[in-house]
């Protein structure tokens, strides 16, 4: 960064003058994502969970590899699951060797230039039903039932003795206690690490029904009055180890039928709403229906909350099960689109090398349709984003900004995919030459700019 700096010096001096700075759009816009320098961040990446391993195992199925590849098509962002099981195996017993394996793999993703979120993941809350998450000893059934499914997991959640374990994990004042106390473990912790932008509190939650409640009425009841104040309560336990952290807030997984969310205010000043971005019947396999009007609705249930609350959006899971069916094209293209209108982000499920839901195969190469995940992005404006827009078929990404108004150059960074792309900027701003998937663009304080990046060839 600082050779190229030093190259652009000289054209430089002549944009140091000041010019009047445009206005925010305002209104229902929703907020962007910033970075410790205050320019407006894009995350564009994927989940790295390793579920198989656990104990003096855990965390390594993931390597190095998983980070420089990512890296190297364009990807910036890692939604990193750990597990409340394996941190605190035994009630206020921390695992010292599993936090050493985390901030191994931060290590990781600090030499490879990769925004971290830490996701204190749960499936079926836990251990105690054959799944991760929540500690066994923190599971609280009232001996109610559990049958397994195990050709349709996720309907374990309706089971009695599960949602009776959400309930005791939301009410019961000493899990509350213990919730709080694994966060500010993690929080203190990494805090100050370099590649940790946030923490996912809790990962898809759920909850109990109650009798003649539909789902839906169920999910926002339970959003406003069990999860509401438990995010409240575990914001406030990490802001009193890490000041800086974004804290990553998710409705139930209701909310990917386009139910918008029951969810409250989350008294912190950094906040991002991270719903998940799933359909029930692409999930069991099927293909996409662009008839159906799924993603508009979902858009149009999603944004509601941060328009009234005015917190980013970063889409914390989306990718259907099946990628190679018929209308899949469709629907990543017009997934892409979508989540360009309204987040500063997302993280796919999941970045693994094989099938199902696996970015890329063994080879390393993009399973059918997932490589239309890696378009050009803006990963860090200096500025106020005025449009930004992807034509994937013309393969012309643009960006238009107001550079932030303050005297001296700002930095706006770029990630280019694989492949040979052009970069031009208009208005008082020079590009530098695209390097290792990046390009920069400099521009004086105030000024409006236009970037335009089309692919050659």
């Amino acid at each position: 960064m600082l050779r190229t700096t030093l190259v652009a010096g000289a054209v430089l001096a002549s944009l140091l003058a000041p010019t009047a700075a445009h206005a925010d759009t305002g209104g229902d816009a929703i907020p962007a994502l910033t970075d410790a320098r205050g320019r407006a961040l894009t995350l564009r990446g994927w989940n790295l969970a390793d579920k198989a391993h656990s104990g003096d195992q855990a965390l390594s199925g993931i390597t190095e590899k998983h980070f420089r590849d990512m890296r190297a098509k364009g990807f910036n962002f890692a939604r990193l699951v750990v597990f409340w099981d394996d941190l605190e195996p035994r009630r206020g017993q921390y695992s010292e060797a599993y936090l050493r394996k985390i901030e191994r793999v931060l290590g990781w993703a600090e030499k490879h230039d990769v925004h971290v979120v830490l996701d204190a993941h749960q499936d079926v809350f836990g251990p105690a039903f054959g799944h991760r998450g929540i500690p066994a000893w923190a599971t609280r059934t009232d001996g109610l039932p559990f049958t397994p499914h195990p050709d349709d997991w996720f309907s374990e959640y309706f089971e009695p003795a599960v949602q009776r374990a959400f309930t005791h994990l939301y009410e019961d004042p000493d899990l509350r206690r213990a919730q709080a106390r694994m966060w500010r473990v993690l929080a203190e912790r990494f805090r100050n690490h370099p590649a940790v932008l946030g923490y996912d509190l809790i990962n898809e939650p759920m909850g109990e029904l109650r009798e003649g409640e539909d789902l839906p009425t169920a999910a926002r009841r339970i959003e406003r009055e069990q999860l509401t104040p438990m995010y409240n309560r575990l914001a406030d336990e990490v802001r009193s180890a890490d000041r800086d952290g974004w804290i990553f807030v998710e409705p139930t997984p209701i909310v990917g039928e386009g139910v918008p969310t029951g969810l409250g205010r989350v008294d912190d000043p950094r906040v991002v709403y991270a719903p998940h971005f799933y359909n029930g019947g692409m999930e069991a396999g099927a293909d996409y229906d662009p008839a159906a009007g799924w993603i508009e609705n979902y858009e149009q249930a999603v944004t509601a909350y941060p328009k009234e609350y005015k917190v980013p959006v970063v889409v914390g899971e989306w990718g259907p099960l099946n990628n190679s069916l018929p209308n899949m094209n469709r629907f990543f293209r017009e997934a892409m689109a979508s989540l360009g209108r309204y987040s500063s982000g997302w993280a796919g499920w999941e970045w693994c090398y094989g099938g199902g839901y696996c970015a890329v195969d063994g080879a390393g190469a993009f399973r059918t349709n997932k490589e239309l995940t890696a378009e050009p992005y803006a990963e860090a404006v200096a500025g106020t984003v005025r449009t930004t827009s992807y034509d994937s078929g013309a393969g012309v990404y643009r960006l238009d900004y107001d550079s932030a108004a303050r005297r001296g150059p700002r930095v706006t960074e770029l990630s280019l995919p694989p492949g040979a792309w052009q970069v031009a900027a208009r208005g008082r701003a020079i590009v530098l030459r695209p390097q290792q998937g990046k390009a920069l663009v400099l521009a004086a304080p105030g000024a409006p700019v236009s970037v335009t990046v089309t692919r050659r060839g």
